[in-house]
């Protein structure tokens, strides 16, 4: 029986030469992907910024919008090249670029968690693996050094992305599968196909909408979900890794959903915080998001 460790964990991110975390404080943060600087908002950032705040320089900054679950827009930057720019993490070349949804195209708090998955897949190049709202595909081409991968996501625009990000880091090559799918739906199919995986990485949104405009509600649709990821996976596969984003909930809440649901493997599952720590001396640690995952290893 897989056991839940009650103590949280902190899977603390430190900056590369792609992403640095520079400051943050006073609800904001100053962040450099690659040459260029942004200011983003951040609620957890409640501290009084190190290097003066109200004097922070940026390429853009996102300013929000009144309604608390989104919205916004960029302050204008015609400086900035229209198609985004490279970066690289480790192996993995990909585009940064401002979007609407004020992030840059990819989460760098995700590359302890690119990290993880490729220790819990040590030795193995033979695995499958599934990347559920696998977005712009960074996770996607991290795993794919050991193994076939199934990237999933609902968004036509994201995987095309993701595809270009594979071409940009020269691995087109690479036995990846890139579908524009609903998640959900996609994952209840192959548990009627009888598939498996040795692992599944999946990032659902709070709210969102699949290809043919189904809606996706975190709350309600995550524990199904979670039943149907556990039979894709069996006693000889390595992990599961959930985080959740943006939302009122405590990581112990998802910990306990997939405990219950792992109730029969063996292993160890784990839950905390995703965190960015600034850069320098005595930086602080940024939380970000939420996780739960399950390791066989233990």
């Amino acid at each position: 029986m897989a056991k839940l460790v009650r103590e949280p964990v902190v899977m603390e991110g430190e900056g590369w030469d792609g992403y640095r975390l520079l400051d943050s404080g006073h609800g904001r943060k100053l962040e450099s992907f690659g040459p260029h600087r942004f200011i983003r908002p951040e609620p957890q950032a409640m501290w009084t910024p190190r290097h003066g705040g109200d004097g922070w320089q940026a390429d853009s900054e996102f300013i929000p919008g009144s309604d608390e679950d989104g919205g916004g827009r960029w302050t204008p930057a015609p400086h900035l090249p229209e198609g985004g720019w490279p970066v690289s993490w480790d192996d993995v070349s990909f585009t940064a670029q401002p979007t609407p949804f004020r992030h840059l195209a990819f989460f760098p708090d995700m590359a302890p968690v690119w990290n993880w998955m490729r220790e819990q897949l040590a030795g193995r190049e033979d695995a499958e693996t599934l990347n559920l709202f696998g977005y712009t595909g960074v996770g996607s081409l991290a795993l794919s050094r050991h193994g076939r991968v199934t990237h999933v996501d609902a968004s036509k625009k994201s995987v095309a992305q993701a595809r270009e990000n594979a071409v940009l880091s020269g691995m087109e090559d690479r036995p990846i599968r890139w579908l524009v799918d609903d998640a959900a739906k996609f994952t209840a199919r192959e548990v009627r196909r009888g598939n498996r995986y040795d692992g599944i990485i999946l990032d659902p949104p709070k709210f969102g909408r699949g290809p043919k405009n189904e809606t996706w509600r975190l709350e309600e649709g995550l524990p199904d979900l979670i039943r149907d990821c556990r039979q894709l996976l069996d006693g000889n596969s390595r992990f599961l890794f959930l985080t959740v984003y943006a939302v009122r909930m405590s990581s112990l809440a998802i910990a306990g959903l997939v405990e219950e649901v792992f109730a029969d493997l063996p292993g160890t599952i784990e839950h905390g915080d995703l965190a960015i720590r600034e850069e320098g001396e005595n930086g602080r640690l940024l939380p970000t998001a939420i996780f739960a995952r399950w390791s066989a290893k233990g």
